[in-house]
């Protein structure tokens, strides 16, 4: 079952469907971290996109995809490097501005207050059907405060930022001379030469030498993390090894956005040479919802309920969704 947009949140007691989305409200000095964050060069070539597994019939058939080259930061973009991007350009993300009343006409006009989705570990084992069980909307929850108030970024610049929806990371990459990956190219980058069969995008094993290689959810979901890898929520970035191409954190930690509008049969007619992303979105659970791709997983992907940080899966998420388990990268041409 896939959560990469929670969607079953709660504002001010009022159950919402959301067009899914240490104290201190400063942002933090820029530092090191900036829009010209190092970036990898991506080789062109000829991979096998996809998976077989059949958990996830929305990455069917496997197919073979030729890409040029390509730049793809090295890692997430980071709290010091978004706060750089709202310094300069005084932007203000989605999360941050009160929710449209004309989106939401059966929602009492005095709770449509600006925030976001957090996870909220529930004090004990809940049905895994049931996803409002641990997830919450919370007021005032944005990329400066991502557990809400009394939370901060303070001392985390080199944690992704999260909650920040599509059209949050588009402003982001335009202001840094970037652009979001595709999804083609997120995947090649992932696989990083890898054979297609390999369940993760590190191997085969999911702890080779019993070393955690990404940040995801270890025991019993959503109560009963174990924190085997060393982390409960996110991890500063380049907290574990890097892939063969120097790219790291393409696994777990949060989900990226991709440039691709999301359509469940999109592989099915997708282009052998550069695939763009269809013309438009479609989501069968969801059809009125406008998606975009996102890619890699969370700390929130478990074994027992949501696999897609593994080799070949996809996610994906209404265009003004946040939540603090998602955050992106940037790319850019080869000119």
């Amino acid at each position: 079952m896939l959560i990469a947009s929670p969607k079953w949140l709660f504002m001010a007691g009022f159950s919402l469907l959301l067009l899914s989305s240490r104290c201190t409200s400063e942002p933090p000095a820029a530092g090191k971290a900036s829009a010209k964050a190092k970036m990898v060069l991506v080789p062109g070539g000829t991979f096998v996109m996809g998976s077989a597994d059949p958990r996830f019939p929305d990455a069917a058939p496997r197919h073979t995809v030729t890409l040029p080259a390509f730049y793809l930061d090295e890692h997430e973009v980071t709290n010091a490097a978004f706060a750089a991007f709202v310094e300069a350009t005084q932007y203000v993300t989605v999360a941050e501005r009160a929710p449209d009343p004309r989106e939401f006409p059966d929602v009492p006009a005095g709770q449509l207050v600006a925030g976001s989705a957090v996870f909220a570990k529930p004090g004990n084992q809940v049905s895994l059907a049931e996803p409002g069980q641990w997830w919450r909307y919370v007021a005032g929850a944005d990329w400066r405060h991502p557990l809400g108030p009394g939370s901060s970024v303070a001392g985390h610049d080199n944690d992704p930022v999260v909650h920040v929806c599509y059209d949050d990371a588009q402003a982001y990459a335009r202001w840094a001379g970037k652009r979001l990956p595709t999804e083609a190219e997120w995947e090649c980058a992932a696989r990083a030469g890898q054979s297609a069969a390999t369940p993760y995008y590190w191997g085969k094993e999911l702890t080779p030498n019993g070393k955690w290689m990404a940040n995801i959810f270890e025991g019993d979901f959503p109560a009963g993390n174990t924190r085997a890898d060393g982390f409960a929520g996110v991890a500063p970035v380049k907290s574990f090894p890097p892939n063969a191409w120097g790219l790291y954190d393409l696994e777990g930690n949060v989900w990226e956005w991709c440039s691709d509008y999301f359509r469940a049969d999109y592989y099915r007619a997708s282009p052998a040479a550069n695939p763009p992303g269809p013309a438009d979105s479609y989501d069968p659970d969801e059809p009125g919802l406008v998606k975009r791709v996102q890619r890699g997983g969370s700390f929130l992907c478990s074994d027992q309920y949501c696999v897609r940080y593994q080799a070949g899966s996809r996610g994906k998420g209404e265009v003004k969704s946040a939540a603090n388990n998602l955050g992106f990268r940037c790319a850019k041409s080869v000119r």
